[in-house]
């Protein structure tokens, strides 16, 4: 494997800062051309600017400028360049890396990831809220199959057990969840559960959003969205099966009955190295299953009726791309209220239903995105809806 340069997008979140990691592990296969992140770790943004010898950091909030340049002047790093805005990180991310890995949370996402696809560089994808709310506008067949390499967990197991044969042998595609902090759990029982509690995952370090996510399940539906965009399966051809150990990341089944499944202990620096290295696979990343020691493995079928999202998100992918789009923004919308004691857990998946139902006729009239531009007014408009119906609850 030649060497290859990478820019990071969320290089201080949890994506960006394991990516950082493997890259550390292998400096002999990968050199690391810029990074960007919010701005609101600036000392971290700096350290890892230093570390790695980046000649270019962005930071998205304008304001973080200040405080990223005195983070790097108080480590002598006063030749690095900062940058800031949104338009500033898409530039980065259409710099022309050989790879660029997108650890960005929510569809501020897509424009570096379209960005980066233009470019030719390899996407490394991290960021599921591109293909969940971007649709057609991220990729066509051939950019799917060439350039984007998965990185969430589940993806990235489908895409290694793809290998095993051809699109026309696929029966199914198996999501494995480990059924969040909540598990077992009845609708009822679930009314009072704080922020404190939601944060609280099994198994996965993630960030909040991504954790409340998880609790609630709609991190499943959108990678049922995901899963059958990327690897273009029809939505009924997608299971979902709960399996709290989280070591089976996900499965394919082919049609003469044989599934093919990938399976290691719970470490996203995994799929981030393949993400990476891709076709090639790197050594020293993780570590694997431990075959000396007993183990028990569970599977078991969802609870649709305690976590009705996943079913929610069968429902907009098989009606239209926008209505993935407003169901990605009014859960983020949601998630932020519930992080901030302005509505129930419950209230969750239900406002994004609310909003949903409220703006279904609109959706409907005209399915597909013709612009970037159109995508995010949409989004602007699921997101005050779902304030809305927030305060209305208040």
């Amino acid at each position: 494997m030649q060497q290859r340069s990478v820019v990071v997008l969320g290089s201080t979140g949890s994506i960006g800062t394991q990516g950082l990691d493997v890259i550390d592990r292998h400096r002999d296969l990968f050199t690391v051309t810029g990074l960007a992140a919010g701005g609101s770790h600036a000392a971290v943004l700096a350290e890892q600017a230093v570390r790695f010898h980046v000649p270019h950091v962005v930071v998205a909030d304008t304001q973080a400028v200040p405080a990223v340049r005195e983070a790097l002047d108080a480590l002598g790093a006063s030749d690095i360049t900062v940058d800031a805005g949104q338009d500033a990180v898409a530039a980065l991310a259409g710099s022309g890396a050989d790879v660029v890995l997108n650890g960005i949370t929510g569809s501020i996402g897509l424009q570096p990831s379209i960005a980066a696809l233009q470019a030719g560089s390899q996407l490394a994808l991290a960021n599921k809220e591109s293909v969940v709310a971007g649709g057609h506008l991220l990729f066509d067949a051939q950019v799917r199959d060439a350039q984007i390499n998965p990185v969430d967990s589940e993806h990235s197991a489908i895409w290694q057990s793809l290998r095993s044969g051809t699109h026309a042998e696929v029966a199914r595609l198996v999501v494995t969840a480990s059924g969040g902090p909540f598990r077992g759990l009845t609708r009822a029982e679930m009314t009072h559960i704080t922020p404190e509690q939601a944060l609280n995952h099994p198994t996965w370090n993630m960030g909040p959003v991504v954790t409340i996510n998880s609790s609630t399940l709609m991190n499943k539906g959108l990678e049922v969205i995901e899963a059958s965009r990327l690897f273009d399966i029809e939505p009924s051809r997608i299971a979902v099966t709960v399996h709290p150990q989280s070591v089976v990341h996900s499965m394919v089944e082919f049609v003469d009955g044989a599934t093919i499944a990938q399976a290691s202990p719970p470490d996203m620096r995994l799929p981030i190295a393949l993400g990476l290295s891709a076709p090639a696979r790197l050594d020293n990343v993780a570590a694997a299953c431990d075959w000396t020691q007993a183990a028990s493995w569970t599977f078991e079928p969802l609870d649709d009726e305690a976590f009705p999202a996943v079913n929610l998100a069968r429902h907009c992918l098989q009606a239209s791309e926008k209505h993935t789009a407003v169901l990605n923004a009014a859960n983020e919308q949601a998630v932020h209220a519930f992080l901030d004691h302005r509505l129930p857990y419950l209230g969750i998946v239900d406002t994004v239903r609310d909003v949903l139902d409220e703006m279904d006729g609109e959706l409907r009239s005209a399915p597909l995105f013709e612009s970037v531009e159109q995508m995010v007014e949409l989004e602007h408009e699921a997101r005050m809806c779902a304030d809305a119906i927030i305060a209305a609850q208040a």
